[in-house]
């Protein structure tokens, strides 16, 4: 008899970013996030009430700086709430902040980051553009530096 070994390696901490629409800074913020720190969370984003596709100025404004988003897709956060194991819950709306649920079972932090969304903004198409580039600017280094906001009883168990 072969005795079957258990993978004993933990999994990463999963980061749920939230948005509205999860079309644009949630999906910049995930695709940042993943660049700068997947080695240590499993990453995620989703919306309140998602978009049917991400935004292509989005897409193409992460390809500019070599992170591709291309393939992502919006998703509902219902996909995760309660199904899946959020121990991170960032929200980078604030639209979404005040309409998603105040508790998420086992979620250890929730951090509240707003970042303007660039999709709103009116002008030439160069102007909606270099606001893209601003907000993902803005996003990435958020995103570089970003450590989860632990109180002081679970601190460590992330």
């Amino acid at each position: 008899m072969i005795a079957v070994k258990e993978n004993t390696m933990p999994s990463k901490p999963m980061v749920l970013i939230l948005c509205t629409g999860n079309s644009c800074r949630s999906q910049m913020a995930e695709g940042f996030l993943r660049h700068y720190q997947g080695d240590s969370y499993d990453v995620h984003s989703a919306g309140t009430d998602p978009a049917e596709r991400v935004h292509l100025l989005a897409v193409r404004v992460m390809a500019e700086i070599g992170i591709t988003i291309g393939a992502q897709k919006p998703k509902a956060l219902t996909q995760y709430l309660g199904r899946e194991n959020v121990k991170h819950l960032l929200i980078v709306c604030d639209h979404a902040n005040g309409t998603c649920p105040r508790i998420w079972p086992g979620t250890f932090s929730r951090t509240a980051m707003p970042f303007e969304d660039p999709s709103h903004f009116q002008g030439t198409p160069e102007q909606i553009l270099e606001r893209f580039r601003e907000v993902r600017d803005q996003i990435g280094a958020a995103m570089r530096v970003w450590q989860p906001q632990l109180p002081a009883a679970t601190a460590g168990r992330a």
